[in-house]
């Protein structure tokens, strides 16, 4: 399991243990007065808080454990709160790290004493049976319930996950002391039961972007009750604090090279810029591009199509699935199940390198042979057939699905071009290209450079980051630079939108097609074709 780097010496939420004195009749300090002054000691003379419910809680634990205890404090304002007190046998300190995906939720559980992850879970969002879309669960939310409800299923499943960890790893779970939170706008305030109606009509705006330290207790969440609860900021609707997390965790603002991340999930959102400057904007560019609209498409899995190999002379395709399974279907006895959307790029630029699909992105009948068939009007192709496939029926990819993804491709590559026009950046200039998410994970930038989705640089240039959502959360819960910089972040952030932006529209045309109407953008392509 991936561990985090993070100077422990800097961290926010920290266990101490103070050197109290018990009272006499020498001394008769109030046992609040008393932990609190033994506390600051220790935080060398730094301010210190306490709740009211656990001071009047104090006379007892003190008194149990013969003022010999464990304090957790984390740091608040100019100072530093306490959140509980335990006994001198306290164990370490566990904090949450939590990806809030509109599909997936990710949860990482961490050592706050070393920095160390312990353990990760990956599960689907429960809002999923109310809609798959963002906008789905808005209007639900609008309903009678329908708010309360939506976070309620959402804490529900959270919590059953939090207290599956914790007994994997034989962790009381009050000795969860910390968590953090990177979701989207959306999927933020429907965790909150914060009202989304205004999220999706103009002039769309949030209900909050920037929200103090919250406490677990009041969101219902199954650590200990006064555990802080970091919220990662929006910078509005449509740029959540997911992508703060990204920023923060590619690492960008801290060199002077020019960068782009981008992480498609729901949308595809971008980023551009170095320490001195950040430029954003979001788009709908995901749905295919995370298999989403190919009728064998699927998100990442075990089982789904990531690779895709089609033999120039023969045209035979070979496929790889998720998890290192067998390149030849004929070779896995389950066979592939699904494609995701780096398998369907994979596949468009196999077709269209070897002229089984035109620049227009249609099916040549005289390349694809007895493999193309009509569905309804439609037309297919078989890419496994159904004694390899492990569902028992053929993978087919119809001309809608090919569409689809060149919409898709053509949307991508329009943001990055408008952009980087606007920020007056030519792609040549630009060093780093980051991908996050499992998009990322699996993408090949050859194949993406082939259908014209990313612009045509060395590969070199291009660096998969994975799951930047989880781990700047990560990041920012052990270090409390880190904490405080997702919100100077958060205020450097240029916000493009791309709704009202007519140069997108007029690029978008241009971009449909294979890899683009212009080709001299795309030399590295032309240069394989020959």
């Amino acid at each position: 399991m991936e561990s985090e780097a993070m100077p422990r010496n800097n961290g926010w939420i920290k266990k101490i243990t103070p050197r109290l004195i018990p009272p006499s009749l020498n001394d008769n300090t109030a046992d609040a007065d008393r932990l609190l002054r033994g506390i600051r000691s220790d935080l060398k003379g730094e301010a210190v808080s306490a709740d009211f419910p656990l001071i009047k809680r104090l006379p007892s634990i003190l008194r149990e454990y013969d003022f010999n205890v464990s304090a957790v404090v984390y740091q608040k304002d100019a100072g530093w709160h306490l959140m509980d007190v335990f006994g001198p046998a306290a164990p370490d300190i566990y904090g949450l790290a939590l990806d809030l995906g509109s599909s997936t939720l990710v949860l990482r559980l961490l050592d706050l004493s070393t920095g160390k992850t312990r353990d990760e879970i990956s599960f689907d969002n429960p809002q999923i049976k109310i809609g798959s879309d963002i906008l789905t669960r808005i209007h639900y939310a609008g309903q009678k319930e329908g708010l309360s409800e939506l976070q309620g299923m959402l804490v529900d499943r959270l919590n059953r996950k939090i207290e599956e960890l914790a007994q994997r790893h034989h962790i009381e779970t009050r000795f969860i002391t910390g968590m953090s939170v990177a979701g989207n706008t959306t999927m933020t305030h429907l965790f909150l039961g914060l009202d989304p109606y205004y999220l999706c009509r103009e002039p769309y705006i949030p209900v909050v972007n920037r929200l103090d330290l919250l406490k677990a207790g009041d969101l219902g969440l199954s650590i200990n009750p006064g555990a802080p609860v970091l919220i990662f900021p929006n910078v509005g609707s449509y740029f959540g604090g997911d992508l703060i997390a990204g920023i923060l965790a590619s690492g960008m603002t801290r060199s002077e090279e020019t960068a782009f991340l981008v992480d498609v999930g729901t949308n595809a959102e971008v980023v551009i810029g170095n320490q001195d400057w950040l430029m954003a904007c979001a788009g709908a560019a995901g749905p295919a591009l995370e298999g989403g609209v190919a009728d064998m498409g699927m998100m990442a899995g075990p089982g789904v199509i990531d690779r895709v190999i089609i033999d120039p002379d023969t045209l035979e395709s070979s496929v790889g699935t998720i998890e290192g399974q067998a390149a030849h279907t004929v070779e896995h006895p389950e066979g592939p199940v699904g494609i995701c959307g780096s398998g369907l790029i994979d596949l468009a630029a196999q077709l269209f390198m070897t002229g089984m699909i035109d620049l227009r992105g249609k099916f040549v009948p005289e390349k694809c042979g007895d493999r193309l068939m009509d569905v309804d009007g439609i037309r297919h192709l078989m890419v496994v057939g159904p004694e390899d496939s492990g569902t028992g029926e053929a993978l087919t990819l119809s001309q809608t699905d090919i569409d689809g993804l060149i919409r898709s491709k053509a949307a991508m590559y329009t943001i990055l071009t408008t952009i980087s026009n606007t920020v007056g950046i030519p792609f040549r200039d630009i060093d780093r290209f980051y991908v996050a998410g499992t998009f990322g994970s699996y993408i090949d930038p050859r194949s993406a450079i082939t259908i014209g989705m990313i612009p045509d640089l060395p590969l070199k240039t291009y660096v998969s980051l994975g799951n930047t959502s989880l781990k700047g959360a990560g990041r920012a819960l052990l270090d409390a630079r880190a904490k405080e910089e997702i919100f100077t972040l958060r205020d450097r952030i240029t916000y493009l939108e791309l709704n009202v932006n007519q140069e997108f529209m007029n690029l978008f045309s241009a971009a449909k097609f294979l890899p683009h109407t212009d080709r001299s953008l795309f030399p590295s392509v032309e240069r394989q074709a020959e």
